[in-house]
């Protein structure tokens, strides 16, 4: 087995306080960036003089390419290691946003925050990190170190919200992402701790294909279900982290009070994905997903019927922010819990592409009905709506774990 147990005597390097740490401010800085893209939209499009349907669609196309690369990043990290990976994400990302500052046409804009920075996050977030983490740390403290990490990644989205809104009023929207791509640039060595020794065969697990295994799990109904079921999750999730700042403004409210709604939104998520997950060992899976998605409907269906104020908008981003990313801990449950957990990262790569697909969907839309309505109310309807949809969808998976015919190499 390849797993690298860090004791006390192993280098301090490689200890799994120092694993955890690394891979936490990557994918918590990942994560920040990401999370804070909407407070952008207003000074950039106003000073570019662009619509908001050119912002929203170099968000959508990031959000897309984040989904289409996630598999092929997943299986380079699993070939050649999740610390080149890393490394190269971080790098796309600093270049990503040095050039997003400086991109005077929609179309230099849309090459830089959309394709440039979609790859970068392909390789330095949830599959990836995760994926490093699992293979360096002891069995027995994986769901410490997987937990924590994802703590400081929520901590992460939480902090960056405040910090860019500081550079963008102090510096300017194009000096604030060229601070943050030095940021990225900064961060490049901590790459270096999530190195992998060099993995072989682990005796006694089955030799299945990976083309096999791909094709059995796009054989299963279930599978499909939690494709659309999580295509849901990423046209609500990006809608709001992209358009929610510039939908207070429109409706009267101050910028301070879009950056106090992803700040909480941020902070309520470290808790809400930690119980996300530990609900997931008690709990069918499925079933909290369907609550998961109708908890969400219901918040927005509130925040849309309720006069907007201060408190309505902070119950509203603690509600959200809440059932933000407990998603992803059950889905991953759940396709490990059916197909097993040797190709997880290439199917969990599979599905993300469907929540990927519905946040390119979510953004873009959101942009393009605001530009031709003045109004964002459709795309609220649209996403409540595909949450009870999600939510029906969840509920008739088959969760039993495939029963497979024992291999033929097999002696008794």
């Amino acid at each position: 087995m390849t797993t690298t147990t860090p004791h006390r005597s192993a280098p301090w390097l490689k200890r799994a306080w120092v694993l955890v740490l690394a891979g936490g401010i990557v994918m918590g800085l990942a994560l920040g960036v990401r999370h804070v893209q909407g407070l952008f939209l207003l000074p950039i499009t106003l000073d570019r003089g662009w619509s908001r349907e050119v912002f929203a669609m170099a968000m959508a196309i990031q959000n897309l390419m984040w989904g289409l690369f996630q598999p092929f990043t997943g299986m380079l990290a699993d070939r050649f290691g999740s610390a080149k990976v890393i490394f190269g994400g971080l790098f796309f990302y600093a270049v990503g946003l040095f050039f997003m500052a400086h991109a005077a046409t929609p179309a230099a804009f849309v090459w830089s925050a959309g394709l440039c920075i979609g790859l970068a996050l392909s390789g330095t977030t949830f599959g990836v990190v995760y994926g490093a983490l699992s293979r360096l740390v002891s069995p027995e403290r994986r769901s410490w170190a997987l937990g924590l990490a994802g703590a400081l990644g929520g901590f992460g989205q939480f902090a960056m919200v405040p910090a860019t809104q500081g550079l963008i009023g102090g510096w300017g929207w194009s000096s604030a992402l060229v601070a943050m791509s030095i940021l990225m640039a900064l961060v490049l060595p901590l790459a270096f701790p999530l190195r992998e020794p060099a993995r072989t065969a682990q005796p006694g697990v089955a030799d299945m294909p990976i083309l096999e295994a791909v094709r059995e799990a796009f054989g299963h109904r279930g599978f499909w279900l939690l494709n659309l079921g999580f295509l849901a999750c990423g046209f609500q999730l990006a809608f709001i982290a992209t358009h929610l700042p510039a939908y207070l403004l429109d409706n009267g409210m101050r910028p301070a009070d879009g950056v106090a709604a992803l700040a909480i939104i941020a902070l309520a998520n470290i808790a809400g994905t930690y119980w996300c997950g530990q609900m997931g060992d008690w709990y069918r899976r499925k079933y909290l997903l369907s609550a998961i998605y109708l908890g969400r409907a219901a918040a927005m269906g509130l925040f849309l019927l309720l006069p907007i104020s201060t408190w309505s908008l902070y119950l509203f981003a603690a509600a959200m922010g809440f059932l933000w990313l407990g998603t992803v801990p059950l889905t991953t449950g759940l396709l490990s819990q059916v197909f097993g957990v040797r190709y997880i990262g290439t199917l969990f790569g599979f599905v993300f592409f469907g929540h990927q697909l519905g946040s390119f969907l979510g953004v873009w839309l959101g942009g393009r009905v605001f530009d031709a309505t003045h109004s964002y109310d459709l795309i609220w309807l649209g996403a409540i709506g595909l949450g009870i949809l999600s939510a029906a969808l969840h509920w008739p998976i088959d969760d039993r774990e495939i029963q497979r015919a024992m291999p033929a190499m097999a002696h008794t």
